[in-house]
């Protein structure tokens, strides 16, 4: 079943490709330019704001990159992109293949070509992991697309509920969430480690989604405990910000001079 999914997966990121070069789409990883920056749908501090719908879709997004993170509208579940696929991981432990016509109100995504790869050996804990990443990236002032594959003894994540207007800020739906613990597991890590000077406008520091191998179960990864793997890392130099232009992003706040702490507290770890 893991196997079929995995073809059926690699299919559809290969037919995304060519269609795009097909019909005059960005060109991805084959545009110089492209392939060094990391495209973001709105801020987090929009989303920290209760900002939670967005007009970019899904199938808009995958013209941007092949590989990410984000949620969806209305803050329902947590979203990985990998290979060109986008997984919408709920919080009631489902994933599925996302629709083209879904939309987020944030999202990161980037054409991942990674430039190092590390292999683990030992096991490591989180903060091992980071520390090894660490010593392994050009400079702290640019921004990296993290893969981590390999076995896990343990996964400890967290998947947002979907919420209803009028919606709250970030830090109280995520307040009290069902945590999940997956031990033993094969899988897949995603996403950013962003400049300290970029949070607010990201998550500074390392942003990871979890995804089993099998394509069920996953979500936002607070913790973790690599057992062998491959870690891979993608070097980015540009930053495309696309704003919204909705009455609530408009006419939102989101001067904060406490978004660390808060960013912090929704993000767990």
């Amino acid at each position: 079943m893991a196997e079929t999914r995995h073809a059926e997966d690699g299919f559809r990121g290969w037919a995304r490709t060519v269609l795009a070069h097909r019909f005059g789409g960005v060109g991805g990883q084959h545009d110089a330019g492209r392939a060094r920056q990391v495209y973001q749908s709105s801020t987090m501090a929009a989303l920290l704001d209760g900002i939670y719908d967005g007009d970019v879709t899904i199938g808009d997004l995958l013209t941007h990159g092949d590989f990410g993170l984000g949620t969806f509208n209305q803050l329902d579940g947590e979203m990985v992109i990998l290979d060109g696929v986008c997984h919408h991981l709920r919080a009631d432990g489902s994933v599925e293949v996302a629709a083209t016509t879904d939309m987020t109100p944030f999202a990161a995504v980037a054409y991942f070509s990674p430039d190092t790869t590390v292999p683990v050996t030992a096991p490591a804990t989180r903060a091992e992991a980071t520390a090894i990443l660490d010593t392994n990236i050009r400079s702290e002032n640019l921004i990296y697309g993290i893969r981590i594959t390999g076995t896990f003894s343990t996964v400890r994540t967290r998947t947002v509920r979907k919420q209803t207007v009028p919606y709250p800020p970030l830090t109280e739906a995520t307040a009290g969430q069902a945590e999940t613990n997956f031990n033993d597991v094969t899988g897949t890590l995603a996403g950013f480690r962003m400049p300290a000077y970029e949070q607010g406008v990201a998550v500074a520091g390392y942003h990871l989604h979890f995804v089993d191998d099998t394509r069920t179960h996953g979500g936002h990864a607070l913790d973790f405990r690599l057992t062998a793997g491959t870690m891979q890392i993608s070097t980015f130099t540009d930053l495309h910000l696309s704003l919204p232009t909705s009455a609530p992003f408009l006419n939102a706040n989101l001067t904060s001079t406490n978004i660390s702490e808060r960013i912090h507290q929704t993000e767990g770890g």
